[in-house]
């Protein structure tokens, strides 16, 4: 009886796709909320990985051009009001209210200097929401994930126990796919979950760099400007 328990239980396929097969109906639906959760982290996380290198790549080239000898307003009038790049939207921002602040003679408008930062920091911080923008998902993917996963688990045992029940055998063939299914959303769960924590961590310290780079520029941008003011 034992060795036929055992030839039944080598026969049964205990792959993925025939453990979600043959799972209930919620333990399906756990398994399919999890794998689009996973999708949705990926790609949020190469949408972000490149959206960054971009930034960083762009933020380079703009610093050289900012710091090779040329002067503002010619730069200014070269990428225009409304440029492509992070930084380039920064120093835009500073320059078209610079040139807002002068009146028809020449002279400046008083508080230029505090219009000038104010709106610099209001462009970096539509950048820095962009940056983060999806970063959230990766927090609750990764937050809730597990237990979503173990959500399933724990009504896939419940209901082995009640097929054991119904059968009255508590043998090998009757435990283990049931046992087999629950446990494949626990892994489900951790698959999503872990990589959505790792990468919303390096993300986000990522974002963080990028902003403070920002900030680092826009208060470079305001002494060059205030000293300007001041001679």
């Amino acid at each position: 009886m034992e060795a036929e328990t055992l030839a039944l239980a080598q026969e049964m396929d205990f792959s993925m796709w025939a453990l979600f097969a043959r799972a209930t109906f919620i333990v399906k639906l756990v398994m399919l909320v999890l794998v689009l959760a996973s999708f949705w982290s990926w790609s949020i996380i190469i949408q972000k990985l490149i959206t960054y290198r971009r930034g960083r790549r762009e933020a380079a080239i703009f610093d050289r051009r900012f710091w090779s000898g040329e002067p503002l307003d010619g730069l200014f009038d070269e990428i225009g009001p409304e440029p492509a790049g992070q930084s380039e939207r920064i120093f835009a921002a500073g320059m078209t209210e610079w040139r807002r602040s002068h009146r028809n003679d020449g002279e400046l408008i008083a508080g230029a200097t505090a219009r000038i930062d104010r709106s610099m920091d209001v462009a970096i911080a539509k950048e820095a929401d962009a940056l983060q923008g999806g970063l959230q998902v990766l927090a609750t993917v990764g937050s809730t994930a597990p237990f979503i996963g173990l959500f399933g688990t724990v009504w896939g045992i419940m209901h082995a126990f009640v097929e054991i029940a119904a059968q009255q055998n508590t043998s090998l063939v009757v435990v283990a796919p049931g046992i087999a299914e629950a446990l494949l959303a626990t892994a489900l769960g951790l698959l999503a979950a872990i990589p959505a924590v790792i990468f919303y961590n390096k993300l986000s310290a990522d974002s963080d760099r990028i902003v403070a780079g920002y900030e680092a520029f826009a208060d470079e941008f305001a002494t060059i400007l205030s000293r300007q003011l001041d001679s």
